[in-house]
């Protein structure tokens, strides 16, 4: 039995080995098939790879591009004021010129050589003061020489009335053609003597002009003659002007058409009028209108006014260019806002309102007059208490968002303490 079970084991190996060939054949059949799916299947991944990258470029060509997100806009730095309701002063703006309140030109009245300057150049003189000494010494001669006629005439003049007393008391003893010769001689001598008080009248007047006073109160200017020069009366050359400050005069202009209202406040008191320096910074003076020209000027359209002030500071001097500020009225309940909120257009007037959403609006309006750095709105929409744009309108547009501008100095004064130094 088991040489039978061996030859059985046997006979399966020898059919094993018999079909062994046939069986490696197969094998080489199934080898070579796969290399060629592997090869087909790597084939299909190229085509499906680049078939979904041509879709991918063709989609990413042809999609329309996105729009960037807009930025919110940028608010524009602006200064701003406020309107405001109450009472405002109708100032009409002038520009005059300092004129003083009497001028003069001292001249001498005598001939002769000067002797004394009482004076200095640019001094504060009072009337009666001492200017200038001419030589006296003709003019006391002149005088004694007056004084001594009349005395001599005056002894004659004595003697004929003696005479005339003792021809009346001889009576029929004296003839009447004496009597009325010796009248007639005491009447001729009175009148010599008459004659001679004039001469020394005449020669005290021309010793007092030897000494040459100050006819007003005023401030002196520059000297004209010195000591030693020869002066005499027919001269034109002045030794000095004299120029009276306290008070003094101011002379402006007006627009004729203010005339009515300029009449109307004289009639009911004083119309004050300030003086400023010709830039309008700084005040000089407070005066009041003296009176205006009794005529307009018919080439420019306009009134002279005077105004005097007490220039007790001496603020104010002869020839100086000022601005004056005349108020002729006062309006209680006027509507203003500053001076620099006020645009020029080319349909009119316009300001810039800032509403509570801190965006622009344009708005037309009517300015009148200005005063203190306000002007009047006569008409417009707009209320008190609303913000105007002052300053920086050149980038503002109606609709635009603003802020107001902080100066640099507060915005660093607003930084932390390290951020300060850190920029230090």
């Amino acid at each position: 039995m088991l040489s039978g079970d061996a030859d059985d084991r046997a006979a399966p190996r020898s059919d094993e080995s018999d079909a062994a060939p046939g069986g490696n054949d197969s094998r080489q059949v199934s080898t070579g098939l796969r290399p060629r799916r592997s090869r087909a299947f790597g084939l299909i991944l190229v085509i499906l790879a680049a078939a979904g990258g041509g879709a991918y470029g063709y989609t990413r060509l042809h999609q329309p591009e996105a729009k960037p997100k807009a930025a919110a806009p940028r608010p524009v730095p602006v200064t701003l004021g406020t309107v405001e309701q109450g009472a405002f002063a109708l100032v009409s703006n002038g520009l005059g010129t300092v004129q003083a309140y009497n001028t003069v030109q001292v001249r001498t009245r005598v001939d002769g050589e000067i002797q004394q300057v009482a004076f200095r150049e640019g001094q504060t003189v009072h009337k009666g003061d001492i200017l200038v000494q001419v030589d006296p010494r003709p003019y006391q001669a002149t005088l004694d020489q007056a004084k001594a006629k009349k005395e001599q005439d005056t002894a004659n003049l004595n003697n004929a009335k003696a005479d005339l007393v003792r021809y009346t008391g001889l009576g029929a003893y004296a003839s009447r053609q004496q009597t009325e010769t010796q009248t007639a001689l005491v009447a001729q001598l009175t009148a010599q003597v008459a004659s001679d008080q004039a001469a020394i009248d005449n020669a005290t007047t021309q010793l007092g002009y030897a000494t040459i006073r100050a006819p007003i109160d005023g401030v002196t200017g520059f000297r004209q003659v010195d000591i030693g020069n020869i002066v005499n009366s027919a001269g034109q050359t002045p030794i000095v002007t004299i120029a009276q400050v306290e008070p003094i005069f101011v002379v402006f202009t007006a627009p004729e058409d203010q005339l009515p209202a300029i009449t109307a406040a004289l009639r009911k008191g004083d119309v004050p009028v300030e003086a400023w320096s010709s830039d309008g910074l700084t005040k000089l003076a407070d005066g009041k209108l003296a009176l205006f020209n009794n005529q307009v000027d018919t080439a420019t359209g306009t009134i002279r006014l005077k105004a005097v002030y007490e220039n007790k500071t001496h603020a104010l001097w002869p020839g100086l260019s000022v601005s004056t500020k005349m108020r002729v009225g006062i309006v209680a309940d006027a509507l203003t806002v500053p001076d620099n909120a006020i645009q020029h257009g080319p349909d009119g007037l316009f300001a810039f309102v800032v509403d509570d959403t801190d965006h622009a609006h344009q708005i037309a309006l009517k300015a009148g007059r200005s005063d203190a750095g306000r002007t009047r709105i006569l008409s417009g929409d707009l209320k008190p208490g609303a913000r105007v744009i002052t300053a920086g309108q050149y980038k503002v547009q109606d609709g635009s968002l603003v802020a107001a501008a902080q100066s640099s100095g507060a915005g660093q004064a607003g930084m932390p303490t390290r951020q300060v130094e850190a920029q230090r």
